[in-house]
C-alpha cells in the first residue's frame, strides 16, 4: 500500500497497514531500525520487577531488543490491532491515548516514547504524562522528528515518495516536534534532556535498497534538525 494517500497524520492509516508491522522490508522498516537505536539507550533493569512503559508501542518492535534486560514491558497504544501483535511479543498491552495513560504516578523505571510525539496533537501533554509515570531517578527515552523546514522536506516530501520507505500521509507537518518546547516541558516536569541527532547509515541503506541487507544502523549526526533522540533521568 505504499503511495496510498491519506489525510496527513490519519491514525486509521496504521490500522490499514497493520499486517505490515513485522515485515523487515515493509512500510515500517525504519521503525525497526529506530527500535534498535532506542534500545541502545536503555540499560539493564536495576532491580527485580522493574517496569518499562512504551508509549505508542505499535506492534511491540522494541520488545525483541530489550527482552533480556529484566523489565516488565507495558505498551500503550490506540491501535487494537497493533496491541494484539505486541502482546504476541511479550508486551503487556494497554489501549489508551499517550496523553491519558491509565497507570499510576511514578510506576515506571523507564518510559520510552519512540516515534510517537510527531503523531499526537498535544506533544507537551504527552511529555508531561511520560514524566508523571516515571519514578524519581527513572529514565525517559524519546525519538522523534523536529519541527524544521529541513525535516519537512526530507521526512515528508522526500521520504514519503520513496517506495518501501514511508507511506504517503503518515506524517502531518503541523505535528512535528519543537525541540525547545520539548526540552522546556520535560524540565518543568523534572526531567532534564540531552539531545542527539541520528540518521540511517548511508552504506547500510544502499545495501538495504539492493536487498543485500535487511537492517540499517542508525548513526549519530551533529544536527538535531531532522531526526533526533532525547533522554534524561527524573530528578530525585
Amino acid at each position: 500500500m505504499t503511495g496510498e494517500r491519506a489525510r496527513p497524520g490519519d491514525p486509521a492509516l496504521f490500522e490499514r497497514l497493520a499486517h505490515r508491522w513485522w515485515e523487515p522490508r515493509g512500510e515500517f522498516a525504519m521503525l525497526h531500525w529506530l527500535a534498535v537505536a532506542r534500545a541502545e539507550l536503555i540499560p539493564e533493569a536495576s532491580h527485580p520487577g522493574a517496569v518499562l512503559v512504551d508509549l505508542g508501542c505499535g506492534a511491540g518492535l522494541l520488545a525483541p531488543h530489550i527482552a533480556d534486560r529484566g523489565y516488565t514491558h507495558i505498551g500503550v497504544d490506540r491501535s487494537p490491532s497493533a496491541l494484539r501483535q505486541a502482546a504476541d511479543h511479550g508486551v503487556h498491552s494497554v489501549l489508551a491515548d499517550v496523553t491519558a495513560v491509565p497507570l499510576p504516578d511514578a510506576c515506571a523505571d523507564v518510559v520510552v516514547a519512540g516515534e510517537i510525539l510527531e503523531h499526537v496533537t498535544d506533544p507537551p501533554g504527552a511529555v508531561a504524562e511520560a514524566c508523571r509515570l516515571l519514578k524519581p531517578g527513572g529514565l525517559l527515552v524519546i525519538d522523534t522528528l523536529a519541527a524544521t523546514a529541513l525535516c519537512r522536506v526530507l521526512a515528508i516530501h522526500v521520504a514519503e515518495r520513496i517506495p518501501k520507505w514511508a507511506t504517503r500521509g503518515v506524517h502531518d507537518p503541523e505535528l512535528l516536534v519543537d525541540r525547545k518546547t520539548l526540552v522546556e516541558t520535560a524540565a518543568q516536569h523534572g526531567v532534564p534532556l540531552q539531545l542527539k541527532g541520528i540518521r540511517p547509515s548511508m552504506g547500510d541503506f544502499a545495501a538495504w535498497a539492493f536487498k543485500k541487507r535487511n537492517y540499517v544502523r542508525m548513526v549519530p549526526v551533529r544536527s538535531t534538525a531532522v531526526l533526533f533522540q532525547a533522554w534524561g533521568r527524573k530528578r530525585e
